[in-house]
């Protein structure tokens, strides 16, 4: 194992703590309304298969991003999650009796960070310089960080509910940030810095107040 092999490995391990937090938020809010019990299952059947699949994806994902309209639709289709999960979220277990299954949340875990993965992906694929085993090694890698984090995060969700709304905010953020970046909507409208950072925000607090309406809308109905 020589210099550059170890130092591209170091590269890949911030990649991943950088890079994974978004990850992790949205995981930690889909398995809040698991049981207790079926948490920390929940985060490992659900990290490995999107790593899984992140795979499969790894070797076409540059150029699907340069696909017109692919990023904004996967943006739209985060915030739609993001308000989904803190809708079910916001009330703890109780209210995911109502929401989440535990392969439903799966299904949001999977669907939710391969579409945000993008980044992770395209940045370990290029810190890897072509070695296969450095690349299944930083998408490994992400299993115990990210189950770690999420299990952590979704404890603390419960002792601090307002990390709920900062994890749905995240979220919101994060589909904002992906629909500015589509490769038509970044050609047909170009934000300066502080547009483009107010807008973001704006989203992130539509995204919230969305899942609080959705909850309390659900409270009322039962």
């Amino acid at each position: 194992m020589d210099l550059h092999f170890f130092l591209d490995a170091l590269s890949i391990v911030l990649i991943d703590l950088i890079l994974g937090g978004d990850n992790a938020v949205v995981i930690a809010l889909a398995v809040r309304g698991l049981p207790p019990r079926d948490r920390t299952r929940g985060v490992a059947v659900g990290a490995g298969a999107a790593v899984v699949l992140r795979v499969a994806v790894t070797f076409f994902a540059a150029r699907l991003l340069q696909l017109p309209l692919l990023q904004l639709a996967a943006g739209v289709l985060i915030l739609w999650i993001a308000v989904t999960l803190f809708s079910g979220a916001k009330h703890g277990p109780r209210a995911g009796k109502e929401l989440h299954s535990f392969w439903k949340a799966i299904a949001y875990i999977v669907v939710a960070d391969i579409t945000m993965s993008t980044d992770n992906v395209l940045a370990i694929a290029a810190a890897s310089h072509g070695s296969l085993a450095l690349l299944i090694f930083g998408l490994g890698l992400s299993i115990p960080f990210v189950v770690f984090t999420s299990t952590l995060l979704s404890h603390l969700m419960d002792r601090f509910p307002l990390i709920v709304y900062a994890g749905a905010a995240v979220l919101g953020r994060v589909g904002a940030e992906m629909i500015l970046t589509d490769a038509l909507v970044a050609q047909a409208w170009r934000p300066d810095p502080l547009t483009r950072y107010l807008w973001e925000a704006g989203v992130a607090l539509a995204v919230v107040a969305a899942g609080w309406l959705m909850a309390r809308r659900r409270s009322a109905a039962h």
